[in-house]
């Protein structure tokens, strides 16, 4: 019976990639196949909800954290924040180097706002288009900027998914992001090294004008607008709660978007709420978006896949699957374990959050040390779902910027940061082989 729903719960996910219909379709129907499940083993109605629920609570936190992630995207845009710090960092763009700071400057802005799919809709959107400018391949710089926004949104301290992990994990934000910047070290600047060589090798033009005449049109680029960025970088610094790092974040955006972009006080409301929408076409192509609302599906898929874990805990669905993770880990790790669990899990989740709640769910018993197995977490599930090719979270940031899907070839630091990993666990299995 586990095998059919499981199966049942794949095919449906099939389908609807196929078809191409919203990812939440198949999660709605494979939560009532789950339910179905539940009640073949005699478990009541009321249980089956109380499992969800108590899913759900696992991801609370995670859940307050989209309301003040909807709020801030949505006002750093109306102030001009995210406006400056693209001007900003485009100038530094140059022909040789545009490959490395493509991935560098989404690096950059996504460890700022925490989102991917913010980024990519930004600094990803302008990246690109400099790209098709400098007549250089949209395939390669696809790949670039998908490295940095998914870079940033393993592990920014307002990033949904580090978030996600902190919680499943029991474990401390700040602590993980030290580890993975320590994990990441060495395919960061491998990938670096990658994107230098390739952006002296490839024929390019000159660099497009620079972009200050364009948001100009909409916005006052003052210093000033680069606070509620400042705010964020310096409290993380010091460790400050994420929640009372975003609030001050926002309070400090507001004032900006009344006395420097001459908001009337009433719209801010609706920004909040709707997102931000500007006059000018060509920023609001590149602009648009934020608010609470914007933050509706993603808090769906995270519902949803938390009601999942819930029955998966107490029905014990997945028991047979975790049986046979757990003697595969004796032979390749517990790293190498979760790595290929992350995979299967990516492949048949078609989203990074379900991913991550699979593979924790899987590979939990795997290593007792909750710090550590975060990090196995991160260094899985988080960047191997935008390299499923039929994922939403490499669809979306791809169809943002209008980069084909192979950009995922290019997408170095994603390839990177697992192998190096599994390379050092295998490596440190070594000497434990030798001394039985």
């Amino acid at each position: 019976m586990e095998i059919f729903t499981l199966a049942l719960f794949c095919a449906t996910l099939v389908v609807c990639v196929i078809f191409q219909f919203s990812i939440l379709y198949a999660l709605v129907l494979g939560l009532l196949y789950f339910l179905h499940y539940g009640l073949t083993q005699k478990y009541s109605l009321i249980e089956m909800f109380r499992m969800c629920f108590n899913g759900i609570k696992t991801a609370r936190n995670v859940l307050i954290m989209f309301l003040f992630i909807g709020v801030l995207t949505a006002l750093w845009r109306a102030a001009g924040t995210i406006s400056t710090i693209v001007c900003y960092a485009s100038a530094l763009i140059h022909p040789f180097i545009f490959l490395l700071m493509s991935f560098l400057l989404n690096c950059a802005v996504s460890i700022l706002t925490g989102t991917a799919f913010g980024t990519a809709a930004t600094m990803g959107v302008i990246c690109e288009s400099m790209a098709a400018t400098m007549q250089i391949s949209p395939i390669i710089a696809g790949g670039a900027i998908l490295s940095g926004v998914y870079f940033g949104d393993r592990c920014s301290p307002v990033s949904t998914s580090a978030l996600l992990v902190s919680e499943l994990t029991h474990t401390d934000i700040y602590d993980n992001i030290r580890r993975m910047l320590k994990t990441a070290a060495v395919p960061f600047m491998l990938a670096c090294l990658f994107y230098l060589l390739i952006g002296i090798l490839i024929p390019h033009s000159s660099a497009p004008a620079n972009l200050s005449g364009t948001f100009e049109a909409e916005f006052s680029l003052h210093w000033v607008c680069l606070l509620p960025a400042v705010v964020i970088l310096l409290f993380s610094f010091f460790r400050v709660d994420v929640k009372i790092t975003m609030l001050v974040s926002i309070l400090i955006t507001v004032p900006i978007c009344c006395l420097v972009q001459n908001t009337p006080i009433p719209e801010l409301l609706p920004i909040s709420l709707f997102g931000y929408r500007a006059q000018d076409p060509e920023v609001a192509s590149m602009l648009n978006g934020g608010g609470i609302i914007s933050m509706l599906k993603v808090a769906a898929i995270v519902c949803i896949s938390s009601a999942y874990s819930g029955i998966f805990r107490q029905t014990g669905l997945l028991e047979p699957i975790r049986s046979s993770i757990l003697r595969l880990s004796k032979f390749i790790t517990p790293y190498g374990a979760a790595l290929i669990t992350s995979i299967l899990s990516g492949a048949v989740a078609c989203n990074q959050t379900l991913t991550i709640m699979l593979t924790c769910q899987l590979c939990q018993d795997m290593e007792p040390d909750h710090s550590k197995f975060a990090i196995d977490l991160e260094n899985t599930a988080v960047v191997i779902a935008p390299l499923i090719p039929w994922s939403i979270a490499s669809g979306v940031p791809l169809a943002s910027i209008a980069a084909p899907t192979t950009s995922i070839l290019f997408a170095f630091f994603l390839y990177l940061l697992p192998i190096w990993q599994l390379v050092r666990a295998l490596c440190s299995k070594i000497p434990e082989t030798g001394n039985k």
